[in-house]
């Protein structure tokens, strides 16, 4: 299925300007997982897919929320740790938000969950 969403309108909620190309590719990464939500409205899923693609830009090109001076010197600071996975971001947050199924929050867990496992071959 075509992506829902363009840049422009990820843009609309992102903190700062970034790369097309990263926004371009985070709308493609979240419109294959969003393809897996069932259940909901198309304009439900055009808006989980937004931020979603916001949530993956976030990921590559961290927001600083914060700026101290004191004199000559100045401090960012980057946004705190939030969590893992879609807990990592804001925009990953409002995801959990919007999707009532649960699916990507299911997808969520799974992935931070699994353990790497080795087998012995022979």
């Amino acid at each position: 299925m075509p992506a829902r969403v363009s840049s422009d309108d990820v843009a609309e909620i992102l903190d700062n300007k970034t790369n097309a190309d990263n926004v371009d590719a985070a709308i493609t990464v979240a419109n294959t997982l969003v393809n897996k939500i069932t259940g909901l409205t198309e304009a439900e899923l055009k808006e989980i897919e937004r931020w979603l693609a916001a949530h993956f830009v976030a990921i590559y090109n961290p927001v600083t929320q914060q700026r101290t001076s004191i004199g000559d010197t100045i401090t960012d600071y980057a946004r705190g740790s939030l969590g893992r996975g879609l807990d990592y971001t804001p925009y990953g947050q409002q995801v959990k938000l919007l999707d009532t199924t649960g699916t990507l929050a299911q997808l969520d867990i799974d992935s931070v969950s699994k353990k790497p496992q080795m087998h012995a071959l022979g």
